[in-house]
């Protein structure tokens, strides 16, 4: 993971109290241990550009701040391949990545189309101040934290922002495809609109050219000491990878969890056998009574979603817990929706205008009777300009880019780049630029990455999906002896395994999270109503959970839990099937 921060003095040099400060409040920012914190500066005329990483030295190119002959670059992510980052900050270079450039008198920012790697922004009377951790950002521009509530209802309400708005006062996320740029002490913002949609000319040139921008993104891995592991499910979107990289000639071997008879597993298995690969099942812990769980603290659990995700995604989520920095190669198929025109349009049955409207109404303005007059406004506010848009499919396919991978998978995956740097090609640069550009009518029929699967691994035609069929082979029937038609999908088998604690919390674990939400109420009063708070945690067992650890979440952190000392002697949480 890497962390940086620049700073532009709006009139003269950068005090050196202000670059103290950075290097002594890093530790709170960063959530790795101190010992595996390494640094590097660079200090122009009126600029300063830090950078940090629990990388070790030489794990990867470019360097943490690559120094040019006329400017020092910093790349949070990762590049397609490295020898771009004398282009940056382009905004069209390959890769899952913000850029960082400084030179005498000038400092820029730019997110990519996704801005998956995000950059934050604010000011202070003396400085400009840009940095890839809000919380970092926000200590630099004041002594103690200021919350901005009216912008967490959003995390109560949904349990992640829906604007580029963050918990803390002043401190505001760069939209995706933007660029902050401070000269000579005076910032701009420049943006570059999303990739107008347009059916294709020719089906086969746009299938080739989002198959050679998916193509690049995996290339480097050719040479990589040791296979990639790629968690392979048997779904649409892990399939693809699993034919891209067998397309791309790059070693590889897969992983699923499940029992053998979870179809999962049995998709996973045909699929490695038609690729000739390794394949590897992790088959859950089983036990004699499976009538409870023992969980972690939800204290526990909300210290550490907000240590590492700053407040901007709920302890709801299941974050991944820190590792040591591995150079191990992995991949997933996280945002394959934006192949698919976005997981909100996926959520469509009925793709009227009027009901596309009411989805993007309900994306923002969901349980208005929970939250105070002033939130709900404030909701409907930030609704208005998309719901203006004329073309809705669009505008619920862009709300996914903003938003869905924007805020909550960039704020979420805090967790996981603390172990290493994983390849994500549907988040690559120019692959979902690729992707934006193509009518979303055919991405939603899920033509596209069937004709992908088929172009990269022709020998999977023949394995099934499960559940339900390939949206356009809807109807389909077999006319002419060349017209192939998919296979009709592997039917979902019931397990019995569906019990999650987390959608059934039972009476212990709902009574640590009431007693949190209620005893703290008077500070949510600013963006919930009060009544039906407490009508949410009226039963022993919460009836809407997701809800109710959105809340939690908030409550914790806007009442002191971090930054901070981490709990102590908490004891697992047990919780027992219903």
């Amino acid at each position: 993971m890497r962390v940086y921060l620049g700073l532009a003095a709006k009139h003269g040099v950068i005090a050196a109290r202000s670059l103290d400060r950075a290097r002594s409040i890093i530790e709170e920012a960063f959530p790795v241990p101190a010992e595996v914190i390494r640094r590097d500066e660079w200090h122009g005329t009126g600029v300063s550009l830090l950078g940090w990483t629990n990388e070790p030295a030489g794990a990867r190119e470019p360097d943490l701040l690559h120094r040019l002959p006329d400017r020092v670059v910093g790349v949070n992510g990762h590049l397609a391949d490295p020898k771009d980052v004398v282009r940056l900050p382009d905004d069209d270079v390959a890769g899952c990545l913000s850029a960082w450039v400084a030179r005498d008198g000038e400092l820029t920012a730019a997110t990519a189309i996704n801005r998956v790697c995000p950059v934050f922004h604010t000011e202070t009377d003396e400085l400009h101040i840009v940095g890839s951790r809000a919380l970092l950002v926000h200590l630099m521009a004041r002594e103690r934290i200021g919350y901005d509530l009216l912008a967490l209802q959003s995390m109560a309400r949904q349990g992640f922002f829906l604007s580029d708005e963050t918990p803390y006062e002043g401190v505001t996320a760069l939209r995706p495809s933007s660029r902050i740029t401070v000269r000579d002490g005076r910032r701009t913002i420049t943006e570059t609109p999303l990739p107008e949609a347009a059916p294709p000319a020719n089906k086969k040139a746009a299938i080739a050219e989002l198959a050679d921008a998916l193509v690049a993104t995996v290339e480097p891995l050719r040479n990589t000491a040791e296979p990639v592991n790629l968690a392979l499910t048997g779904g649409r979107d892990t399939r693809i990878l699993a034919a891209l990289l067998h397309a791309a000639r790059v070693p590889f071997r897969v992983t699923t969890n499940g029992l053998d008879s979870h179809p999962d597993v049995i998709l996973a298995r045909r699929i490695a056998a038609k690729l000739k690969v390794e394949h590897t099942v992790i088959a859950p812990p089983q036990t004699e009574a499976k009538d409870a769980v023992h969980v972690e603290h939800p204290l526990m659990r909300a210290y550490e979603t907000l240590r590492t995700c700053e407040g901007m995604t709920s302890a709801y989520e299941s974050i991944v817990s820190y590792l040591p920095y591995s150079n191990k190669p992995t991949m997933s198929g996280q945002s394959g929706e934006t192949l698919r025109a976005g997981s909100l349009n996926l959520l469509q049955t009925d793709l009227s205008d009027k009901a596309l409207l009411r989805r993007i109404t309900t994306t923002f303005c969901k349980d208005g009777k929970l939250f105070s007059a002033a939130a709900n406004e404030h909701a409907k506010e930030l609704a208005r300009p998309w719901e203006r848009r004329t073309n809705k499919l669009e505008t619920l396919d862009h709300l996914y880019i903003w938003y869905k991978v924007g805020r909550w998978q960039a704020s979420a995956r805090a967790g996981s780049l603390r172990r290493g740097d994983p390849v994500r090609p549907f988040l690559d640069n120019r692959v979902a630029r690729v992707a934006l550009g193509l009518d979303q009518d055919w991405r939603l029929s899920e033509e596209v990455i069937y004709r992908l699967i088929l172009k990269f691994a022709p020998q999977l035609r023949d394995v099934p999906i499960e559940g339900k069929a390939w949206r356009f082979a809807a109807g389909l029937s077999k006319r002419w002896p060349w017209q192939h038609v998919p296979p009709e999908p592997m039917p979902t088998v019931r397990t019995g395994g569906g019990w999650s604690w987390r959608t059934s919390p039972g009476p212990r674990l709902s009574a640590i999270l009431r007693e949190q939400v209620l005893g703290t109420l008077e500070a949510l009063e600013p963006i919930v109503d009060p009544d039906e708070v407490r009508a949410l945690f009226a039963e022993p067992v919460v009836a809407r959970p997701a809800q109710a650890w959105h809340l939690y979440t908030v409550s914790t952190m806007v009442t002191g839990l971090y930054p901070g000392k981490a709990p102590e002697h908490l004891e697992p949480v047990t919780v027992h099937k219903p």
